[in-house]
């Protein structure tokens, strides 16, 4: 008698070989039978009939800022709807371990400022049950999910717990901060730390506007951390968002390739850093990712996580426009109790042509609010979602084109179009990954012999993105919805978000369908498969929204066994554990 049994599926094993019908039969949260051709003989408490469907490893999402939801939302939505049964936290340096009560308040207004996480929701949401990174793990182990989480200790935590307020400054760690550092992190990845990160991003500022710490680190302190680590014997990651990646000093961004070599090669520590196509060096990402695959000839391993899809934000009424300082848009604000009461005042003609005539007056305290601003400033580079959004979009979809056609202004075709499905119609707007006008860029990061598949950044930037809905593009669009260019083939589409990703970073018990593995497993109606309009949801501890993207067409997806989803809907299992980094 097994426990679960999948029955009559295309398996994609994750391996990138070729697919095969057969069945899968799991007992104790494991893979204990494969029958190609299917008859396993055997019953089963349950049997999943995935007759012309396919059957994929669960997938392994190795960039996300759960940091702070793990401890208020237990699904880990909007992750769990998008087949992921993995999810690494602790990226980019942020995060809120290890941390004195005198660091809370700073490390909630990093996050926020970072990652564009409202600093209410953080300390309505956060219990602060830890001091150091061990014990936060063992917060982490306390409590289930509907997937399994891995945590990464950021460079931000650790170098505000050594040096206090000079964590801050420009001036180098001295011999003794390197060293506690060191042990700070040494004790995090032997405890079960799956990584270190670290943020060189001059973008990325304390709430106070300061860079974060770590961002002017020297290669002292970089590798006297590094060195550490690789003295555990554990299979612990490097991770960085790294200094010109978003194109405005390119030259910063090729000499950080050249310590990530040498790190690697050195110390044996697998490297990994973000890389974005920038409009304004578009070919720089080659130059970084051809480095890595150079880089191999040194003994080191770097490997550049990349987008499937066009990185930018959403704009719309519900999250940022271009009229939030506006007087007039500003006082409807006040004087109207509910949205749909708002929708109306703003459809009102004279209402429309008020604000429209109006100029940004109105200081509105909101740390986001020039966002909107992007439409005006850039129309070309602002295209209206409809139902089936297109994250590919033609030049003739732009506000700027759309504007042309009517005779008009672009704020007046965005003012009308923002108010379409009763008023939560959104706006793309791909900064990066798209200089081109289309994603062949995308689709040459993505086959480049040194990507991995990431940026997927769950959890954070709830008011303008939500970009951890891209394990789903990465079938609906690559492998079957895209209509001009090049595409992806289902086994090595699969084959990039579970076995790559999860060796990566040493998850040998997952990421492919082999038996003794772990049931991660999805069950995918693959002609069925498609994302749904994002949508603004108040569903944080404050009562705050953030932007939710629903895909359809996962008939199960399945964590040690257990089925977490159903139908495309929650069961409210929550299998899921913590996943601590061992050899």
């Amino acid at each position: 008698m097994y426990d679960l049994k999948i029955a009559g599926g295309t398996i994609v094993d994750g391996t990138g070989a070729e697919r095969f019908v057969g069945d899968i039969a799991v007992t104790d949260g494991r893979i204990v039978a494969i029958q190609r051709g299917g008859g396993l003989d055997g019953d089963a408490g349950e049997t999943i009939d995935a007759t012309g469907r396919i059957v994929t490893p669960g997938f392994v999402d190795i960039h996300s800022h759960y940091d702070g939801q793990v401890f208020f939302d237990d699904s880990l939505s909007p992750s769990n709807g998008h087949g992921v049964t993995t999810v690494v936290l602790g990226v980019c340096g942020i995060g809120f371990a290890p941390a004195r009560p005198d660091d809370h308040e700073m490390l909630v207004r990093t996050m926020e400022s970072v990652e564009d996480i409202p600093g209410d929701v953080l300390r309505a949401g956060l219990p602060w049950e830890w001091e150091t990174f061990p014990e936060f793990l063992d917060a982490l182990d306390r409590r289930r999910y509907a997937m399994d989480v891995a945590a990464q200790i950021g460079h931000v935590p650790v170098r505000t717990y050594v040096m206090g307020e000079r964590s801050l400054s420009q001036d180098p760690a001295s011999e003794a901060d390197i060293t506690a550092m060191a042990a700070v992190v040494r004790e995090a990845i032997e405890a079960g730390a799956v990584g270190f990160s670290t943020s060189r991003v001059m973008a990325h500022t304390t709430g106070d506007g300061i860079p974060v710490p770590g961002t002017f680190a020297t290669e002292d302190e970089l590798f006297g951390i590094a060195a550490a680590m690789a003295e555990t014997g554990r299979p612990a990651v490097f991770q960085l968002a790294e200094a010109g990646v978003d194109g405005i000093e390119p030259e910063k961004a090729v000499k950080e390739v050249d310590w990530m070599r040498r790190l690697s090669a050195e110390l044996g520590l697998p490297v990994s850093f973000l890389v974005l196509q920038s409009m304004m060096v578009p070919d720089l990402w080659r130059e970084l990712m051809d480095a890595c695959v150079a880089a191999e000839a040194d003994g080191a391993v770097l490997r550049p996580q990349v987008a499937n899809r066009p990185f930018g934000m959403l704009l719309g009424l519900r999250t940022r426009h271009p009229f939030l300082k506006r007087a007039t848009y500003q006082r409807l604000l006040r004087e109207t109790s509910t949205f749909s009461e708002l929708v109306a005042r703003l459809a009102d003609p004279e209402v429309r042509a008020a604000i429209l005539a109006e100029d940004d007056t109105v200081d509105t305290g909101e740390p986001f609010e020039t966002m909107g601003l992007i439409a005006a400033a850039l129309p070309h580079m602002v295209f209206p979602v409809d139902e089936d959004p297109d994250y590919e979009p033609e030049a003739s979809a732009s506000l700027a084109a759309l504007a042309e056609a009517q005779g008009v202004g672009p704020l007046e075709v965005f003012y009308d179009r923002m108010l379409d499905f009763d008023g939560e119609a959104l706006f793309l707007v791909p900064f990066f990954n798209y200089a081109g006008g289309n994603q062949d860029v995308v689709h040459e990061m993505l086959t480049h012999p040194s990507a991995l598949v990431g940026l997927g950044d769950g959890g954070a930037h709830l008011a303008t993105i939500c970009d951890a809905s891209m394990p789903t593009y990465q079938l609906s669009h690559w492998v079957k919805g895209r209509t001009r260019g090049p595409r992806l083939e289902l086994e090595q589409a699969v084959k990039m978000q579970t076995h790559d990703t999860a060796s990566f970073y040493g998850f040998t018990d997952r990421g492919t369908i082999e038996v003794g593995k772990k049931a991660d497993l999805n069950v995918i109606d693959l002609d069925r498969l498609r994302l749904l309009m994002p949508r603004s949801v108040a569903d944080l501890p404050t009562g705050a929204s953030r932007l939710l993207q629903d895909a359809e067409g996962y008939d199960a997806t399945i964590v040690s066994g257990v089925v977490v989803r159903r139908d495309d809907t929650d069961t409210g299992a929550r299998p899921g554990r913590l996943v601590r980094g061992t050899r």
